[in-house]
């Protein structure tokens, strides 16, 4: 098999990031309600030598047969965040209240320009694949996981793929760092929520009466909050745990003991055995907080996403293919639903920086405009910016990737 092939990064690799990555900054859309993207999406790829389809809602698939009998994904998401930009940048979102915040339209610049320089490959080249390559941009990363609809489709065994990769920009880290670990990443994610029952009470009515005769939800919220902290320190001296709670609210009135409580939150951790320690130790807390209150409470966890956990093996042999792959030392109490791909297949996530160095900051539209270009602020933040020179480390790495043996 010829494998004579450039897969350095290129100025018209450039001009097709800030087109692409612009061009769909401008247009974020939220969860499964995505016709803008998908249109632009389509747009792209239908020009291109490949088999454009949708496998499950709102997802575009775009096959690349290489006449080979295994086949690569590469994964981009298309969903944006409820956020009202305030970059000021000319190509600023154009939809209301929403934008591509968390940088899918960076990912989905990346995998475009990718396509572009496979089909180049597959019209000039036939044969010098070593894999046939399919390209799937998904919906709801953000919300509810589409990335496990497109599984539940079974489009990877229909198109025999056997490994997918996928990047996030991460600001964390120094402006063009590749980053990644074998084995766990991002943490598993739950929503977590809790309704305690009491019996509201007028104040004056409570003078010297015992705690537990009280029937006070919000003493027992209280309660559970300082135990279940200490219960996450406790579980974070086996792996990394956290839980919690953003929201809690109690009561209606002030002179009135509360009569419910209500508290919403997030638990996170690395694997299926601490999720159901967690999960049984959680209900423990909240029952014996109850008690010591006259009341009574339940908890519910979502289903949530699994954790990135990447295969060690395909993390070792993309290792051998991309040595300025450096070591994230510790996994991340972050969630991505990239994780139901690797309950697929084996897969492996990357983290991209685009922060910039210690030491250094970023001025004034330079992120977008040229200069260093290093983020503006954080993932979810309403003035997140970065030029797209960055984004040449990663269509690099796709490109080396798609040419691993």
């Amino acid at each position: 098999m010829d494998v004579d092939i450039d897969t350095t990064a290129t100025e018209q690799d450039l001009e097709m990031l800030v087109r692409f990555r612009r061009d769909l900054h401008r247009i974020p859309e939220l969860d499964y309600d995505l016709p803008q993207t998908k249109r632009y999406v389509r747009d792209v790829l239908e020009t291109l030598s490949c088999q454009v389809f949708s496998p499950s809602p709102s997802c575009i698939c775009a096959l690349f047969d290489a006449g080979c009998a295994r086949t690569m994904a590469i994964r981009a998401d298309m969903d944006a965040l409820p956020i009202t930009e305030a970059t000021g940048v000319s190509f600023a979102s154009e939809n209301e209240g929403r934008m591509h915040a968390c940088g899918h339209d960076a990912h989905m610049a990346m995998a475009l320009a990718v396509a572009v320089w496979v089909d180049g490959i597959v019209r000039a080249r036939p044969g010098a694949l070593p894999r046939n390559v399919l390209f799937v941009f998904q919906p709801a990363e953000e919300t509810t996981g589409g990335a496990k609809r497109v599984c539940e489709s079974g489009v990877f065994k229909r198109c025999q793929v056997e490994r997918i990769f996928g990047f996030h920009v991460w600001p964390d880290l120094p402006w063009g760092t590749l980053a990644s670990r074998p084995g766990a990443l991002l943490a598993r994610s739950s929503e977590t929520h809790i309704a305690i029952h009491g019996q509201s009470t007028h104040i004056a009515k409570t003078y010297g009466v015992s705690d537990t005769d009280s029937h006070d939800a919000a003493l027992a919220a209280a309660r559970f909050l300082v135990s279940e902290r200490w219960l996450m320190r406790r579980l974070s001296q086996d792996e990394p745990a956290i839980c919690q709670f953003g929201q809690v609210q109690a009561g209606t009135v002030c002179n009135a003991v509360a009569g419910e409580a209500r508290l919403a939150g997030s638990l996170r951790v690395f694997s299926d055995a601490m999720f159901d320690q967690a999960k049984v130790e959680i209900k423990t807390l909240l029952d014996e907080a109850c008690t010591g209150c006259g009341c009574t409470g339940e908890v519910t966890f979502a289903e949530g996403y699994p954790p990135v956990t990447n295969d060690p093996v395909l993390y070792s042999l993309a290792a051998d293919v991309l040595p300025e792959l450096t070591l994230v030392e510790e996994p991340l109490l972050i969630a991505e639903d990239f994780a139901f791909y690797q309950r697929e297949l084996p897969g492996v996530f990357f983290l991209l920086g685009v922060g910039a160095p210690a030491g250094q900051v970023n001025v004034g539209e330079e992120a977008a405009a040229g200069g260093l270009g290093y983020a503006t602020c954080a993932l979810h933040g309403d003035t997140l910016m970065f030029d797209e020179r960055v984004l040449l480390e990663g269509v690099s790495v796709y490109k080396r990737l798609v040419m691993m043996p």
